[in-house]
């Protein structure tokens, strides 16, 4: 290519602001991002863009940041189809005596993609591009992602007791090698194991994950310290905290991604800075179930990578990561009794870049460099609702409503173009859902 001649990309998206999130805390005014064959090529200001690239397409948003893809670091979306649906109950209580029972009469592979489908049509609208998924019939969660071009971690379930994924130890472990071995080199989909809890897996099926995890370089992603009740069940059953029992098994390493957290000791904090692993902040199922705060400010000051994620729809009862991140930030204020604790580049950092490296994606997306996957939001920040803006991170993180959420591209893909979703039928998942509520509520009356 000679000197001076305009390279030929996809895509330059040029805004009032860009916020990379990697290097930290810097906000670029009239800056441009240009995309090529799915990757970030560059980050450079608007009017040397224009010189330097000749864009199959620009897209223009002088009243709007540009941020990379929120990544949801752990949810169960095909939940989404029991919004709402036992609300206002203790965790136990609500698990045990709701849910398990109706997902028990519905879960299949149709009530699966149904839920994804209406999941995802939400999260887009919201901004997120990435998701860290814990559910059954990982399949089926997979091939929907796929179809809709959609980037995620995939959960392959363990649990004590028979579903209608698998009816024993055996099988949960001979479907997880099969669907790891169907998706295993797939640039949007790959796979975590994912043992429910401490409180519903064994010591020997807790074994096998270890052992699989290493051989198939899997992250291990599951529920941890959640309630004060789990800690206390742990202990009078195995003599230990949930813990120090999976210390014990081999797991408190870097491929651990632990969610929820929210009962540890001064001496768990550091365990977990030590030894690499990633904490989930889940601050709003967390506060519903009244299970108790993550010390996210702790863990971020002794240097753990924190993530944040939604949790299902279920015990939420929302998939909004612009929501999720700002609650993240003031609960970990308060917990921490500390104002300047978790501030919001800290809080957008968690969102992004932490989700992406706790997830084990953290070289591909999570930040606006080159090199790394076109995962990106426009955020229109001109509605009365942000103004006036002095600090656009901070608006961003304290008062910016998903709606405000105007495009979204996954690997340079559009998947959100000036507010219209792009490949989905959104009567149609509407109609579904309603149908879905009225077969769980057939169920629920006995009618």
């Amino acid at each position: 290519m000679h000197e001076g001649v305009p390279q030929t990309i996809d895509l330059l998206i040029e805004a009032a602001h860009v916020v990379p999130v990697e290097p930290h805390a810097v906000v670029l005014d009239d800056h441009a991002v240009a995309v090529h064959r799915g990757e970030i090529v560059a980050v450079l200001p608007i009017a040397e863009a224009r010189q330097k690239f000749a864009p199959v397409e620009t897209v223009s948003r002088p009243h709007s940041a540009v941020l990379p893809g929120l990544v949801n670091a752990h949810t169960h979306n095909p939940m989404t189809l029991l919004r709402g649906i036992a609300d206002d109950l203790p965790l136990k209580v609500w698990l045990q005596e709701h849910i398990w029972p109706i997902e028990g009469a519905v879960i299949g592979p149709e009530f699966v993609a149904d839920g994804i489908t209406l999941a995802l049509a939400e999260m887009i609208r919201g901004g997120t591009t990435c998701v860290n998924e814990n559910y059954f019939f990982p399949d089926v969660q997979a091939a929907v992602y796929k179809r809709h071009g959609f980037r995620a971690r995939i959960g392959l379930p363990v649990i004590d007791f028979p579903t209608a994924w698998a009816k024993s130890d055996d099988e949960y472990f001979e479907r997880a090698g099969e669907v790891h071995d169907q998706w295993r080199d797939d640039p949007l989909i790959a796979m975590a194991f994912a043992p429910h809890a401490p409180y519903t897996v064994n010591d020997a099926n807790f074994e096998r994950v270890r052992m699989l995890a290493d051989q198939l370089d899997l992250p291990v992603h599951l529920h941890l310290h959640e309630t004060a009740q789990e800690v206390q069940q742990s202990i009078e059953q195995y003599g230990q905290r949930p813990i120090a029992r999976l210390d014990r098994l081999g797991l408190v390493n870097d491929r651990l991604i632990a969610v929820h957290m929210t009962q540890l000791t001064e001496g768990e904090i550091h365990l977990c800075a030590e030894r690499g692993v990633s904490v989930v902040h889940c601050p709003e199922s967390n506060l519903k179930l009244a299970s108790g705060f993550c010390p996210a400010c702790a863990l971020e000051r002794a240097g753990v990578t924190i993530a944040i994620g939604t949790d299902g729809v279920a015990s939420n009862n929302d998939l909004d990561m612009f929501g999720e991140t700002r609650t993240a930030a003031i609960l970990a204020k308060a917990v921490a009794n500390d104002a300047a604790g978790f501030d919001a580049f800290t809080a957008l950092r968690a969102a992004t870049l932490g989700g992406a490296k706790a997830i084990g994606f953290g070289e591909r997306i999570g930040s606006i460099e080159p090199g790394k996957q076109a995962d990106l939001v426009c955020v229109d920040l001109s509605p009365l609702e942000t103004q006036p803006l002095h600090h656009v991170v901070s608006q961003l993180v304290y008062a910016t409503g998903r709606h405000q959420v105007s495009d979204v591209w996954i690997a340079g893909q559009p998947k959100l173009r000036s507010r219209t979703l792009v490949g989905f039928d959104v009567d149609a998942i509407t109609a579904n859902a309603r149908q879905w509520r009225d077969r769980i509520s057939s169920l629920r009356t006995g009618a």
